[in-house]
């Protein structure tokens, strides 16, 4: 939808091109991925530094000569650091930005440190998992998700990744999750499509929506009678036709599905009015498209 209304605003014809930005853009959302993983390892890094410094001071306090290293012993900063996938994930795609800009890590190192979530935290010295998996599942989402200088950076980094922010958080944090014991080898860096399919989907959809605006765009003119056609926002007009384009050229997606989601996909990205407007307009699409024979699916349970 994003790509597709990107190539409306700059005049575009060239498919391929735009198609290339496309892949590119969702291939880069494996690197927002492995930045934000990583800087739970360089957090945990940084703070070693700090206590080991401590300690070797000339008039070292006696808590610095043994300060709690419960945070840096923490189960899950040491099964992330030991982790293969990850570890590869990161030499080959080069993710290398806490290196390059390490003031963020010690910025969240700080807001960590001044939280009520690490204060409870440290009041003891021992280490469990299931409290080390808990605290640092929260301390992700309310320390580091929230902290608006990193999300700037990550903006002003790669401004495609807006949207992509809130995915690949959740998608950290149910993996967080799945950890089992810390001996658990399940943890693995995510493909960034479940198979050829997913991939050719995405190629699919773009193609034909493109290719066919036209013929798509005069399902819904009609329908549009209460409705000023030169009013309606481009988003609006982008996210019918996408969805006539899965009524008519993708039969494994049930009719349910497509409305579902490019529902929710008007509610997030247009105007107040857009989802009432498009569940309309696309119930009598769907209704005059079963009538007529135009709708055929196929497949399990499929209508």
């Amino acid at each position: 939808m994003q790509s597709i209304y990107a190539m409306h605003q700059k005049g575009s014809v060239d498919l391929e091109k735009e198609e290339k930005f496309l892949f590119y853009s969702i291939d880069s959302i494996l690197d927002l991925y492995l930045i934000m993983l990583s800087s739970l390892i360089e957090i945990c890094k940084k703070e070693t530094i700090f206590l080991q410094k401590s300690s070797q001071k000339h008039l070292a306090t006696a808590q610095e000569l043994r300060p709690n290293e419960k945070f840096i012993k923490n189960s899950i900063f040491r099964i992330l650091s030991d982790n293969n996938s990850l570890s590869i994930a990161l030499e080959n795609r080069k993710i290398n930005n806490w290196t390059l800009n390490d003031d963020y890590i010690l910025l969240l190192l700080s807001d960590i440190k001044k939280s009520k979530l690490y204060e409870k935290y440290m009041s003891t010295t021992t280490n469990s998992f299931e409290e080390d998996k808990e605290f640092l599942i929260e301390l992700f989402s309310e320390v580091i998700v929230t902290n608006e200088k990193l999300y700037d950076y990550l903006e002003d980094y790669k401004l495609t990744w807006v949207d992509d922010i809130p995915i690949v958080n959740t998608h950290i944090i149910k993996q967080l999750r799945a950890i089992k014991s810390i001996d658990d080898r399940g943890f693995k860096v995510p493909k960034l499509f479940k198979d050829n399919e997913d991939k050719d989907f995405v190629q699919d959809l773009f193609r034909k929506t493109i290719l066919n605006e036209k013929e798509f765009s005069k399902e819904y003119a009609n329908k549009t009678t209460n409705w000023d056609i030169d009013r309606i926002a481009e988003i609006d007009t982008i996210v019918l036709k996408m969805a006539v384009c899965e009524f008519l050229k993708f039969p494994s997606i049930p009719v349910k599905v497509t409305l579902n989601e490019y529902l929710e996909l008007a509610k997030e990205y247009s105007t107040p009015k857009s989802s009432i407007f498009i569940n309309g307009i696309l119930d009598n699409i769907v209704k005059e498209f079963q009538a007529d024979n135009r709708i055929i699916k196929a497949g399990r349970g499929l209508m």
